[in-house]
């Protein structure tokens, strides 16, 4: 192939990435929350692609259907064959998710986590269930800041319960990491 060749096929494969959903938040693309770290030629075999991703943590019960995901969709799409790999080092962050994808889990009730700390530092605290000023998480329906966190735990553990005091109404809100 030449480079033309090459960098459409790239080009073609991030378009059907942009497609693929997470399993635990289907509005979610794989791209949207930053996973996906490359896609490149597979060294292995020259006909076919290599896709990097980045585990939203090293334990996620996703990581298998993901891939499986994406190399389906790839595959499907006539890119393939197709290798996933995995890719631990750099950590994933939160900070990865998409401006798109922040606004599509607040679009989707799920509060966006905020920024982390630019020193990468996440001591552990015991927290209030009302977080103190400016430490707020706002409702995603009706954008209140006044909210309180039912539990650490939502349904998944990336995840935390909320409820807003203002409208009443209960929400997740996916932790900074």
């Amino acid at each position: 192939m030449c480079g033309a060749q090459v960098e459409e096929r790239h080009a073609a494969a991030w378009r059907v990435l942009e497609s693929v959903p997470d399993p635990e938040v289907p509005v979610l693309s794989v791209c949207d929350l930053g996973i996906v770290r490359e896609v490149r030629p597979d060294a292995a075999e020259p006909a076919g692609l290599e896709v990097v991703l980045t585990p939203t943590y090293s334990g996620c019960p996703a990581t298998e259907v993901i891939s499986q995901s994406v190399r389906e969709a790839l595959e499907q799409a006539g890119l393939g064959p197709v290798r996933v790999s995995l890719q631990r080092a750099p950590a994933w962050t939160t900070d990865w998710i998409s401006e798109a994808g922040r606004r599509k889990l607040r679009e989707y009730g799920i509060a966006p986590p905020g920024p982390v700390s630019p020193d990468g530092a996440a001591p552990l605290k015991f927290m209030p269930r009302r977080p103190g000023p400016g430490s707020a998480v706002d409702c995603p329906r009706c954008g209140s800041a006044h909210t309180e966190r039912l539990s650490a735990f939502g349904s998944t553990a990336c995840k935390a319960m909320y409820r807003c005091l203002a409208c009443r109404e209960p929400f997740e809100h996916f932790k900074p990491i």
